[in-house]
């Protein structure tokens, strides 16, 4: 698993191994049951703090994306749920809020911001319906 975590971006670090974690997840790059490094060995990887990682890992969990198996590490579940409920799509209205504040602070224009966001889901499969 190849992650990346720009300390100059305006999104946190847990925030963005949250989300890598995630997409990886959706489009099938991690499949179901792959075990995910742990907390500290991906901490060390990254040069992060372990509450980072631990931070990023407990979100996943939240949002069903990952299971945590005690001591024998967290687990790949599959994509989270694909029926909006009011839950998912307060999630969804955080992502965005973020995103926007983001393209924002980096001083891009609505316009501007669409358009990203356009190709970044066009790089994205569709996820599968695990529910």
């Amino acid at each position: 698993m190849i992650l990346s975590v720009d300390p100059e971006a305006p999104i946190p670090p847990y925030e963005q191994i949250r989300s890598q974690i995630a997409s990886m997840v959706a489009t099938g790059t991690l499949p179901a049951e792959t075990r995910l490094p742990p907390i500290r060995q991906l901490a060390d990887d990254l040069g992060l703090a372990g509450g980072t990682v631990a931070r990023a890992y407990r979100e996943l969990e939240d949002t069903g994306v990952i299971a945590t198996r005690g001591r024998h590490g967290s687990f790949v579940v599959g994509s989270p749920r694909r029926q909006p409920t009011k839950e998912t799509r307060g999630l969804l209205d955080q992502a965005a809020h973020a995103f926007a504040v983001g393209a924002r602070q980096l001083g891009y224009d609505t316009r501007e911001a669409l358009e990203a966001v356009e190709r970044a889901l066009g790089d994205v499969p569709p996820a599968r319906n695990t529910a």
